[in-house]
């Protein structure tokens, strides 16, 4: 019994029934979507793709003998690469309009250790390989009517399984060129600061160094911009040169450890195009690279001291500048003058050291010093002739006999310290 004034309850609307489509399909929105228009030849490529990939890795086996060289491990490695790159085919051919991220596909199943187990050349190949066999095998998988539609996109494919490739192998060569830098930057740091070690030696091995027995270090100013650009042209001129080189920018510095090659002089010449204008002064020739660290600082007190020798020849040897090293402070400087020249004068006899100290004093004049000394002037010149045999600088040379003097006076200071 209905109460007056109630609102009579209505009756829902039944649901309406789906409107079949002339296919006799219901018409919902998950089944509305368009077949592929190429199905049947997708449907044979996805059935086909393990035998497909099984074909790939045997005639790799049968052409490629470097994959026939290669460990098990990194054989299955590059099997399971043939297969990603088959289904990455598979999927791109299902979906062309959709960026893949092919490289991710197909180069991810590897672990990263397999873009140093084989060289950029032999992963062309392993791919080159791989495409053949699909190729060959388009008339039998796509369906009737579908072969050209099949090989042009193939074709797509393997341009940007290309470009892949050289993706994969740039980012592997960048990470571990920033990684070489890195260490190459550690082990020239070690030999400037003189902390070179072992470890360093390990590093630089790393690197290529293969311990040549002649060492040198070169130093210079480093050129505005770019130091990569720097030490690249560095490399460009070491390979001319056939020198093997451990280089970086340090600071201001450009230094470059060269070794290959018992002229340091040469060395420098040969390496010195990207230093920046100004002094560029190469450290004596050392054994190897643990020595190397006697070179670079004599090198280094050179390039300190090059400023009170304005017409110093560029490049200019370290043992060339040994006066002014001394006048600098450079306690090896001073002591090789005193251990090189004047003790081996002063083992000679005490004619020499006469001969030379009034011959100097007598502004490198024959006939004053012969006057002085009372003998005659080819006496002198036979003296002094033995001066540069013993020393090998010469006293008639204005920069020899320069030399020559500092030496001099370093000999008798430290002969007067060592009196009591």
């Amino acid at each position: 019994m209905r109460q007056a004034g109630a609102v009579p309850e209505r009756t829902p609307d039944p649901p309406p029934e789906p409107t079949p489509d002339p296919a006799g399909r219901p018409d919902t929105p998950a089944e509305r979507l368009p077949e592929h228009p190429h199905a049947a030849t997708l449907r044979r490529l996805e059935q086909s793709s393990g035998k497909l990939a099984a074909a790939a890795i045997a005639r790799m086996d049968e052409q490629l003998p470097w994959y026939r060289a290669m460990p098990p491990e990194n054989r299955s490695w590059i099997g399971l690469v043939a297969q990603a790159g088959i289904a990455a085919f598979t999927e791109w051919f299902r979906h062309p309009e959709t960026p893949q991220a092919i490289s991710t596909d197909v180069f991810g199943t590897a672990p990263r250790e397999l873009t140093r187990a084989i060289t950029l050349r032999q992963t062309v190949e392993m791919v080159r390989t791989t495409i053949e066999v699909v190729e060959a095998a388009i008339d039998e998988v796509a369906a009737p009517g579908d072969e050209s539609v099949l090989r042009e996109a193939l074709l797509v494919y393997a341009r940007e399984i290309a470009f892949a490739t050289a993706q994969v192998y740039a980012q592997a060569a960048e990470a571990r060129g920033a990684w070489d830098a890195r260490l190459e930057s550690l082990v020239v740091n070690a030999v400037l600061s003189g902390e070179a070690d072992e470890g360093a030696v390990s590093r630089a091995a790393a690197l290529g160094w293969n311990s040549p027995e002649h060492v040198s270090v070169v130093l210079g100013t480093a050129p505005d911009g770019d130091s990569e650009l720097t030490v690249e042209a560095i490399r460009r001129a070491a390979r001319h040169a056939k020198l093997q080189v451990l280089t970086g920018v340090l600071g201001s510095r450009l230094v470059v450890i060269a070794g290959g090659s018992n002229d340091p002089l040469r060395t420098a010449k040969s390496l010195i195009g990207p230093y920046a204008p100004g002094p560029v002064v190469a450290g004596p020739v050392v054994g190897d690279l643990l020595s190397a660290t006697r070179s670079a600082q004599a090198a280094a007190a050179g390039l300190r001291a090059c400023p009170a020798w304005p017409d110093a020849p560029r490049p200019v040897l370290a043992d060339d500048l040994l006066p002014e090293r001394a006048m600098a402070g450079d306690p090896a400087a001073r002591e090789l003058l005193v251990e090189e020249i004047y003790r081996p004068l002063e083992a000679a006899g005490s004619a020499l050291l006469e001969t030379l100290s009034v011959y100097l004093e007598q502004a490198s004049s024959l006939e004053g010093a012969a006057r002085m000394l009372f003998v005659h002037p080819n006496t002198v010149r036979y003296r002094l002739r033995r001066v540069t045999d013993v020393t090998g600088w010469s006293p008639s040379d204005v920069r020899s006999a320069f030399t020559l003097r500092i030496a001099l006076i370093l000999g008798r200071l430290a002969d007067g310290d060592r009196q009591p």
